[in-house]
């Protein structure tokens, strides 16, 4: 209906780029002063930030649940040193009473610790909001706390209190999930925990030493044969042997394990697994894998033994 009009549309030019510039030329500035183009420091070669040695963290939380009342707290010295303290409540309080509890408990122990300079993080924003005096403070359950902690706060230089999410606050929520969940016998020590890093599955570990001269898969062999378990094991023993026994297969007098695609493979010993080794890996068509891929490789050609794995990375 308008092409009869002879009417040109021409693409509208974009004045974004000008908005800014427009602004600033109608914002006059009475004090302007010429630009400085020369360096006054040109011998600093290098710019940090200062490092304050003296800032310690502190990370808290409380736990309440069905089996107990628990807190955790992590002390980070300036040094990036981990302190982690926990302890179980032995008394009934509602679940911000246990975060105040957690709060008082690791500032304390700040204090302790000399500390002057301290951040506070907890994923309480009741707790954190009413220490900061945004919120008011009105239950008088937790009014005693806030003047507690207000009162040891005053022992500082400098503290301020911080909200994160319960995501970034794992650790101290594992300590006191786990305070709360342990029952303590105040006659006996608690012992320590022991935490360790596994880059391998666990039956990469598993030594399989045949000091008896007899195949790792005697007794399996044996119970698949006869259904005979053998002497001297207990009733957890029998269930495994059987629950084990159970993706194995003998033919002709030659153990298979049923793979995951249901394809069987030929059980081999201790010496066996060395030659086989050494054909894949540095055999005349050897290709000198890495041990993932070497482990792949065997059990394609059909053969398998308990520490495959294992075998393979560290040959």
């Amino acid at each position: 209906m308008l092409s009869e009009y002879d009417i040109t549309y021409v693409t509208q030019k974009a004045i974004k780029g000008s908005a800014l510039a427009d602004y600033l030329a109608n914002q006059l500035v009475d004090d302007y002063k010429s630009m400085q183009c020369e360096f006054p420091d040109e011998s600093i070669m290098v710019l940090s930030e200062e490092y304050d040695d003296g800032k310690w963290t502190l990370l808290f939380d409380g736990a309440s649940n069905i089996m107990g009342h628990g807190i955790g707290v992590v002390l980070i010295s300036p040094k990036k040193k981990f302190i982690p303290i926990t302890a179980r409540l032995c008394f009934d309080c509602t679940n911000n009473m246990a975060e105040y509890e957690a709060c008082a408990m690791g500032v304390l122990a700040a204090l302790e610790s000399k500390a002057k300079v301290l951040e506070v993080y907890g994923d309480s924003a009741l707790v954190i909001n009413q220490l900061n005096q945004e919120w008011e403070t009105r239950d008088k359950k937790l009014i005693p706390y806030f003047t507690y902690i207000k009162e040891l706060s005053l022992e500082f230089d400098k503290i301020t209190f911080h909200h994160v999410p319960r995501e970034d606050n794992q650790l101290a929520d594992a300590l006191a999930t786990l305070s709360s969940m342990f029952q303590i016998n105040r006659n006996d020590e608690i012992p320590s925990i022991k935490m360790e890093s596994r880059d391998y599955q666990a039956y990469c570990h598993v030594m399989e030493e045949e000091t008896d001269e007899k195949p790792w898969y005697h007794d399996i062999k044996h119970y698949l044969i006869y259904r005979e378990y053998p002497p001297g094991i207990s009733e957890n023993e029998k269930r495994t042997l059987r629950r084990l026994s159970a993706s194995f297969f003998v033919n002709e007098n030659i153990l298979y394990k049923r793979n995951h695609d249901m394809v069987l493979l030929r059980c081999v010993d201790v010496n066996e697994a060395k030659e086989i080794l050494q054909d894949i890996h540095d055999g005349s068509y050897g290709i000198h894998m890495n041990g993932h891929a070497m482990s792949r490789k065997i059990l394609r050609a059909g053969y398998y033994w308990l520490t495959l794995e294992k075998d393979c990375y560290n040959y």
